[in-house]
């Protein structure tokens, strides 16, 4: 029986990079960095409070073939690859965190029926929702 998501893959740019932005800027922990020959490399890092979860930090390359690859790698250079959710207990000050950090915002905090939510880009151009939760009530705003 599955008892719960492990695995989520994040396309990027550069591994040691976006290594270097998940654990510095957004506070995640390196899990693995392995070389596994052939220029393929496996590298993973999770939250500390949620290490049941790891994001692969994958570039374009193999087990895709060159046409896919060169797709994925086009979607990074033109912004327009939704990566992951993150949750946060208070948005409007890690908004402020992160910003005094140099991370990119393409929306600042704003209320939404299920709490509220900010947009930011990761260093590899991949957009990332943060949102602070709140039981959904029907209540457009």
């Amino acid at each position: 029986m599955i008892t719960n998501v492990s695995l989520v893959t994040v396309w990027v740019t550069d591994q040691d990079e976006a290594k270097a932005f998940y654990i510095d800027t957004l506070g995640f922990e390196e899990a693995t960095d392995v070389s596994m020959g052939d220029g393929y490399r496996w590298v993973t890092v999770r939250h500390p409070a949620r290490p049941e979860l790891e994001l692969t930090l994958m570039r374009p390359g193999p087990p895709l073939d060159d046409e896919d690859a060169e797709q994925f790698r086009r979607m990074l250079a033109k912004g327009s690859l939704g990566a992951v959710g993150l949750a946060t207990d208070d948005c409007h000050a890690t908004f402020r965190e992160l910003r005094d950090l140099g991370v990119e915002f393409l929306q600042e905090p704003a209320d939404r029926p299920y709490g509220v939510e900010a947009v930011f880009r990761d260093n590899s151009g991949n957009w990332l929702v943060m949102v602070e939760r709140r039981e959904f009530t029907g209540d457009p705003g």
